[in-house]
């Protein structure tokens, strides 16, 4: 019998790239865990845990969460899956943090999707939200069946800010800027994997593939 080794994984790319789909993708296709961080920090935050109201005294100050908060806060919940593969997803954000993950795991690898900005941009600002119920319609390859208006409600479709030009270049450019040091970081430690495309449908066939590879080169090496 071989026996599978724990997968450690991280996945980044920009607002917009697909990143969410893959990592579902991920999950259904190799029974990893997807962890993200913002989801960790909402938990926190919801149960008035010691790291969650320091969080929280952050945010309402309008600070930024140090890193070496983060790094706890991250570690600490990682700490109840060590015997579970998973794929982290939204951390870490900076050199600093990615130091502290690599004190505690040894990742396996780092999978970075690297879409245009552009494609990226053409994709955010072509969404548009029906507020009450959430669906979110794409003007490109999703349309409403009456331009601006819910299918289901006939109510109006709005744009959230999130989505306007201006804005989706400004987070854009700030994740380039946060993130480019972190790339760098993981590509002189031999563990980040790129893949570059348009299309999310396109991408996924490669990184399904490399991590097949993967995992069966992570069973060998635990037989």
């Amino acid at each position: 019998m071989v026996a599978q080794r724990i997968l450690r994984a991280v996945i980044m790319g920009p607002p917009g790239s697909g990143k969410g789909t893959v990592s579902a993708r991920i999950v259904k296709s190799f029974g990893v865990k997807h962890i993200s961080s913002g989801d960790i920090l909402r938990a926190n935050i919801k149960q008035q845990t010691e790291l969650g109201l320091l969080v929280r005294s952050c945010m309402d100050q309008g600070q930024l969460v140090p890193d070496g908060l983060m790094s706890r806060l991250i570690l600490k919940d990682l700490k109840s899956m060590e015997h579970i593969s998973w794929l982290l997803d939204g951390f870490p954000r900076t050199v600093c943090q990615a130091e502290a993950l690599d004190q505690a795991y040894t990742l396996d690898t780092v999978i970075n999707l690297n879409v245009p900005f552009q494609t990226i941009k053409e994709r955010l600002t072509s969404r548009w939200t029906h507020i009450s119920s959430g669906r979110v319609y794409n003007t490109d390859f999703n349309p409403p069946k009456v331009p601006g208006f819910d299918d289901v409600t006939g109510e109006p479709l709005v744009q959230r800010d999130d989505d306007k030009p201006d804005t989706v270049t400004q987070r854009l450019k700030g994740y380039e800027t946060q993130t480019q040091p972190v790339l760098e970081y993981y590509r002189s430690k031999g563990v980040l994997k790129t893949f570059t495309g348009t299309e999310t449908n396109k991408i996924w066939p490669h990184v399904e593939e490399f991590l097949h590879r993967r995992f069966s080169l992570e069973s060998q090496r635990a037989a």
